[in-house]
């Protein structure tokens, strides 16, 4: 176990992340048990980073931008990300800094993200960060968030797309398929959505590249 650890959603977002002296954990979209696993790490864990694409809530936000975490806003309250390794973040790729709003499920229709935006002003929701801001907090350690837009904030995600994820982070083909012989109208819709997670991915991957091995943590 290494003293870095990288928490995703899917399991493509934990090949990105993948390196040595880096352990990866793909959340999959059950935050009971990704809090489970987070609170069973050892203690020689000094940093924890969320990793990987979010949903667009800022209308100015298009799919494939990278927004550096700078806090968490959650249903209970806000956490902070650290000031000094957000900053690297965010120098290193030239991004900006942006809050960002956790989710236990999935934020997929525009009157929901708006609704989301308008209460928080976060830039981009996902549903890993919070887990991981809420453990840092509790060990008093270091935490960061890198995400990249899929879905912009004028854009549903369909319902093919958001049951599509496995526990273990991978792509659930059955239960897409079953979503969409039961509406076929979301096609075109599915169709956006890869497109526009293909932008996200290629981004999370040119700032893997660009950050190397280390995610440009700091050793507080």
């Amino acid at each position: 176990m290494s003293d870095l650890v990288v928490v995703c959603g899917l399991a493509a977002e934990a090949k990105i992340a993948a390196a040595p002296g880096v352990t990866v954990i793909p959340g999959g979209g059950d935050g009971a048990k990704l809090a489970a696993t987070l609170s069973a790490l050892p203690l020689t864990v000094t940093h924890l980073l969320s990793f990987g694409v979010a949903g667009g809530l800022d209308p100015a936000l298009k799919p494939g931008d990278i927004r550096v975490a700078t806090a968490l806003l959650y249903q209970h309250g806000r956490i902070d990300a650290e000031p000094a390794w957000a900053a690297r973040l965010a120098s290193a790729l030239g991004v900006p800094g942006a809050l960002f709003a956790g989710s236990e499920t999935v934020v997929a229709g525009t009157r929901e993200k708006a609704a989301l935006r308008a209460a928080t002003r976060a830039a981009l929701v996902d549903m890993e960060t919070q887990h991981v801001a809420r453990e840092a907090q509790r060990r008093g350690i270091a935490w960061a968030g890198l995400r990249a837009v899929t879905d912009p904030a004028d854009r549903a995600l369909p319902h093919a797309a958001a049951v599509g994820m496995r526990p273990d982070g991978s792509i659930d083909l059955p239960a897409i398929l079953v979503s969409l012989g039961k509406n076929p109208g979301q096609l075109p819709g599915l169709f956006h959505a890869a497109r526009d997670a293909r932008a996200a991915f290629a981004a999370l991957l040119r700032c893997r590249q660009a950050l190397g091995g280390g995610f440009a943590r700091l050793d507080l």
